[in-house]
């Protein structure tokens, strides 16, 4: 996938702070060391467009970056990292209600990535967040992140496990490291922004 341009363009802490939408909108989600930056700078093929960090819970805010892909402009959106933030109750509660007011209302959201550590799976926060995008009818995907670091068996039965347990929605099996699974990222954000999603391509095992 050729990206030709990527940019930081704007940092929203509260809702009053959230910009006009300049082009249709991905939001990305996870735990705080699940490696959202990570996989952003690759999505945009930029070592540093987002920032990485040894110290979890670094995003705080929501966090806008546009991105120019295949001659179509897309803003992908940097979720605050919930789970591992080492941040004050106040604070975690805070990004909360700004991120729910955001999927909400956001009308040129077209979709949501969910990220999961392939070592740990899907946790009770990811089960809360993906039972309520499916409330609020906003298409979703699972991306499993860290793949390098399981053995081909092991992720296997990852995929499996999320596939059981978690419902219809996509499964796209990713490494920053070696770059797997970027494109099959990029093919669901397309469809997504085109409204292509139906609930049977949704978790098309084309994805997998």
């Amino acid at each position: 996938m050729k990206i030709s341009h990527a940019e930081f363009w704007a940092a929203a802490a509260t809702r009053e702070a959230i910009p006009a939408a300049r082009h249709p909108e991905v939001a990305v989600a996870g735990r705080s060391n699940v490696g959202k930056s990570s996989l952003l700078n690759k999505l945009a093929a930029r070592r540093r467009l987002a920032r990485t960090s040894r110290t979890p819970g670094c995003t705080r805010g929501l966090i806008f970056y546009a991105v120019e892909c295949g001659g179509e402009r897309i803003s992908l959106v940097d979720l605050p990292g919930y789970g591992y933030a080492s941040r004050s109750k106040a604070e975690r509660q805070n990004w909360q209600r700004l991120v729910e007011s955001y999927l909400k209302s956001r009308e040129e959201l077209a979709g949501l990535l969910i990220l999961v550590d392939a070592r740990r799976g899907a946790e009770q926060e990811e089960r809360d967040l993906a039972n309520f995008l499916e409330a609020n009818a906003i298409a979703y995907a699972w991306v499993l992140t860290k793949t390098d670091k399981l053995a081909r068996s092991k992720l296997s039965a990852a995929l499996s496990s999320l596939r059981e347990s978690l419902g219809p929605a996509a499964v796209v099996a990713t490494s920053s490291k070696t770059g797997a699974g970027v494109d099959l990222v990029w093919k669901w954000i397309r469809a997504a922004v085109a409204d292509e999603l139906t609930p049977d391509s949704e978790g098309d095992a084309s994805l997998v």
